[in-house]
Order: C-alpha cells, then sequence, then structure tokens
C-alpha cells in the first residue's frame, strides 16, 4: 500500500522560506509522477508543482519563480523548497503521486490517486 507523508509546514513571516519534505513507502518503482498541491480554507484544492522521473516540472503560476520542486531518485523523498513566502500561500500542503505513471507517458495533476495527510504552512503578513 503506497503511503505518502508530508512535514516541514509551520508559521513564517512573508518574504521567509520553507522546506516541505514528503517521505514515500510502498512504492517500489522507478519511474514516478509526483505532485505538490494546497488546499486553503474555503477554498479548492489547487495544484503547485509536479514532477516526474524524466525531469519534467510543471508550475502554477502564482509559484512560479518562487517554489522548486524536486527529487533526487525514487528512493529520496519528494521536496518542495518555497521562499518568498506570501500570505495567499497559506493553506494545508499535500503530496500525491499517480501510481500508473510510466516512463515518457504524461504526467498531469489530475492523475495522481494517492495523498498524504498534509501539512500546515501559515504566512503571515
Amino acid at each position: 500500500q503506497v503511503q505518502l507523508l508530508e512535514s516541514g509546514g509551520g508559521s513564517v513571516q512573508a518574504g521567509g522560506s520553507l522546506r516541505l519534505s514528503c517521505a514515500t513507502s510502498g512504492y517500489t518503482r522507478s519511474h514516478y509522477c509526483m505532485a505538490w498541491f494546497r488546499q486553503a480554507p474555503g477554498k479548492e484544492r489547487e495544484g503547485v508543482a509536479l514532477l516526474d522521473s524524466d525531469g519534467d516540472v510543471e508550475y502554477a503560476d502564482s509559484v512560479m519563480g518562487r517554489f522548486t520542486i524536486s527529487r533526487d531518485n525514487a528512493e529520496r523523498p519528494l521536496y518542495l523548497q518555497m521562499n518568498s513566502l506570501k500570505p495567499e500561500d497559506s493553506g494545508m500542503y499535500y503530496c500525491a503521486i499517480d501510481p500508473f505513471f510510466a516512463a515518457g507517458g504524461p504526467c498531469e495533476f489530475y492523475g495522481v490517486e494517492y495523498w498524504g495527510e498534509g501539512t500546515l504552512v501559515t504566512v503571515s503578513s
């Protein structure tokens, strides 16, 4: 069973930085498609950043240039480095994985099926 565990959330002032981590267990394939999502109170969950084992990345326009998604290899955690944080970045952050991703295939936000429990990020002005 695939399990994802996020960590690294916290409270920071605007302009600060946080680094989120997502540990994966139960997923032994070397090819992966993983993503970070966030959900603010009263708002829908939105895709923030996407990464696959082919090296393709995608960012939401709202975080482009400020956030960086990374993962060294399939055995290492997924990270989200968040710089120049804004109050509107506040919310619960989730990592997710597409368990059916194949090398060379599409990696899309809507393809993920397994989620972690989330880690809370609060940015004060």
